[in-house]
This record gives structure tokens, C-alpha cells and sequence, in this order.
């Protein structure tokens, strides 16, 4: 016996044609109303109301710099690395200069995201040796106690 000589013992019955009126009665075997009984009927797939929660609103995570109020500072804020003067005179010598690069050669900061860190200096000590302190951002005291103990501040402009 071969596929083309089987023959069905049953005979194919017409297929039910919900929604077209005729003699289904009033609601042609949908029921009553409801978003299964409407034509064309679709539920919306799962993922839109995922979709739906996210902001429409384009670049809502980069505030305008225009709005004081919205400007994020601490972004600055973690590229700078606090230093006081406590670590530099323990670290460094008399008449030598103290730099991003030589702070970071010593293992005082690290970098961060690939690149070297703004300083800035802070200090409430006093400081008996002679530094030459380049490129780092100063508070107004440590300043004053760099000066003081015969120490100088350059300044290296952006």
C-alpha cells in the first residue's frame, strides 16, 4: 500500500466561517461583545507595555546645560581626587615637584577611567619643606602654608 491509494474514512466537513452574519444568529458564534468578538481582533503583544514605560522624551539622560537647576556637578566632582598636605610632606623631599604625574608615579592616586585625575590640594597642617607644586588645583590655606614654607605654586593654563 502506498501514500496516493489511502483514502479518509470520514467526510471533510465545511469549516465553521465565524463573524459573516447568516444563520449564526445575532453574534455569528463570537459571543457577546468584547475585544474577541470585534473584527480584526489582536491582543497587544506583551512587549509594548515595556515599551510604554520608558521616557519619550529624547536625550533624557544628558540634562541641557542651559537649565542651572538640571546641571549634574558631581560629574566634574569624580574626575577630581583630594589630596592633603599631610601626604606630601610625608612623600616627597624638599625642593622637588609635586604634579599629577609624579602623584601618580608614587601610587598617591590612580587613574581614573584611563586617564590622570584633577587635584586639588587641602590642607590644615603646617608644612616645613619647600615644594614646587605644578598643575594641581589649591585651597586657599594650603596655599598660604605652601608660600610660607618657601614653596611655590605655578599655575598651568588650560
Amino acid at each position: 500500500m502506498q501514500l496516493h491509494q489511502l483514502k479518509s474514512v470520514h467526510k471533510l466537513g465545511k469549516k465553521k466561517r465565524v463573524g459573516r452574519g447568516g444563520k449564526r444568529g445575532t453574534y455569528s458564534g463570537k459571543g457577546l461583545k468584547g475585544q474577541k468578538s470585534r473584527a480584526g481582533h489582536r491582543f497587544a503583544p506583551v512587549i509594548r507595555e515595556l515599551i510604554k514605560k520608558h521616557p519619550k522624551l529624547r536625550g533624557y539622560r544628558q540634562r541641557s546645560k542651559k537649565n542651572k537647576f538640571l546641571v549634574n556637578e558631581s560629574k566634574n566632582q569624580k574626575s577630581k581626587v583630594i589630596i592633603k598636605l599631610e601626604k606630601l610632606e610625608e612623600e616627597f623631599k624638599s625642593g622637588e615637584k609635586v604634579n599629577p604625574k609624579s602623584l601618580l608615579e608614587r601610587g598617591l592616586i590612580s587613574k581614573i577611567k584611563g586617564r590622570t585625575p584633577r587635584v586639588k590640594i587641602l590642607g590644615k597642617m603646617t608644612i616645613k619643606k619647600k615644594l614646587i607644586i605644578e598643575g594641581c588645583e589649591l585651597s586657599g590655606t594650603a596655599k598660604e602654608k605652601i608660600e610660607k614654607a618657601g614653596g611655590e605654586v605655578k599655575r598651568i593654563k588650560n
